[in-house]
């Protein structure tokens, strides 16, 4: 890949950000066959599927299975969740948006008793929670500040650009202190003036070389995708209300129908995908082989193989149509991934002894699971 090498950024700032919803369907989605998979998907686009992966685009969502033993247990499964007809729109094949879209049948926590959220976006930068169970904002005293290998430490030691996009930091005191209210200005994706940053959801706050670099607040995203300012991974954190975390005050209108309680929850998660994807999907960024992950933290209700997490691409690179991989994956997937796109060594943090994978046939370490090879076409993810 076409591996650029830029300074650190250091800044918080905000820029005014809104675009509109895109449309869903809320037919539930069917695992695709080989013979579906759309092979002109990006033509569609404007682009062809070739070459390696570039920029990279994460978004964070929250606390909810992709499947569970019983669906409508709270909190409700997304597929085939009438509150969630984007997310399964795109997971739908024939859906015109799933033409460039494959996503995960397979994916677990990333290890047997890795709870609360917290430990998860520890994870997703570190391979491992260090042992560190709790959702507090980082502290000496709460023992969760690590000087440790992890990603974003290893992208600025190659000199690669990484941004943080972080909803709500600007209505906080720093990036590493957590900010609630109701007062604050109106939100551009869910109309209301409720605002909720939380640091456990941003896994860069935890590690002393990174706890407040190249962060700034999710407003300024559209203004650096308009002038190609973004960087080559891209961290993004809806606040509480749009990750679909916590149900906004009163409910959630969304396409004419009122949710409220977690069904709320999911339908403001569904509406900020629906709005924040297709803006990342029209610039040149994205068009160029371009990357867009929607992943979820955690399972809900127990780490074994019953159940599994949301695990979502959109790219050019994708195999499209809704594929849909089968192939056993966690965390460590998505880190292995990155590490061997950057061209970056492994992370080798210890997992402790009790934190197995779902199965309880070993433990996700970075260097020995699957990486997400199989969810694109031939040769967009090189290996080691």
């Amino acid at each position: 890949m076409r591996v650029l090498r830029f300074l650190p950024l250091f800044s918080l700032c905000a820029v005014a950000c809104g675009s509109t919803p895109g449309d869903g369907t809320a037919d539930p989605p069917r695992v695709a066959a080989q013979s579906d998979l759309s092979t002109n998907a990006a033509s569609d686009f404007g682009v062809h599927p070739r070459g390696r992966a570039e920029t990279i685009f994460v978004i964070a969502m929250e606390n909810h299975n992709f499947t569970q033993p019983d669906p409508t247990a709270a909190p409700q499964q997304i597929l085939g969740n009438a509150a969630a007809p984007y997310i399964n729109g795109l997971i739908t094949p024939g859906n015109p948006s799933a033409a460039q879209v494959s996503y995960a049948v397979s994916y677990h926590n990333a290890g047997v008793g890795v709870h609360p959220s917290e430990p998860n976006y520890v994870w997703a930068e570190a391979g491992t929670d260090f042992g560190v169970h709790t959702d507090a904002d980082p502290s000496a005293a709460a023992n969760n500040v690590f000087n440790a290998p992890h990603l974003t430490g290893q992208l600025d030691t190659a000199r690669i650009r990484w941004r943080n996009y972080e909803e709500d930091v600007d209505l906080s005191s720093a990036a590493t202190t957590s900010a609630s209210g109701t007062t604050g200005p109106v939100n551009p994706y869910n109309g209301s003036t409720q605002f909720n940053y939380a640091v456990k959801h941003n896994p860069m706050a935890f590690f002393t070389d990174t706890a407040t670099e190249n962060v700034v607040p999710l407003t300024q995203l559209a203004a650096d995708l308009k002038d190609r300012r973004v960087g080559q991974y891209n961290w993004i954190t809806p606040d509480q209300f749009n990750d679909a975390h916590s149900a906004l005050n009163g409910g959630f209108t969304y396409k004419g129908t009122l949710f409220t309680g977690d069904q709320a929850s999911i339908a403001q998660g569904d509406n900020f995908l629906s709005i924040i994807v297709p803006q990342i999907m029209a610039t040149k960024e994205y068009k160029d082989n371009g990357v867009i992950v929607l992943w979820w933290d955690e399972s809900e209700g127990g780490d074994g193989t019953d159940r599994t997490i949301p695990w979502i691409v959109v790219s050019p690179l994708a195999k499209g149509n809704a594929y849909a991989s089968t192939v056993e994956l966690s965390h460590s997937s998505d880190l292995k991934t990155w590490e061997e796109l950057f061209e970056l060594p492994f992370v080798s943090n210890p997992i402790p002894a009790t934190e197995t994978n779902a199965a309880g046939t070993g433990f996700n370490d970075v260097a020995t699971v699957n990486d997400l090879s199989d969810l694109f076409v031939r040769g967009a993810i090189p290996h080691h």
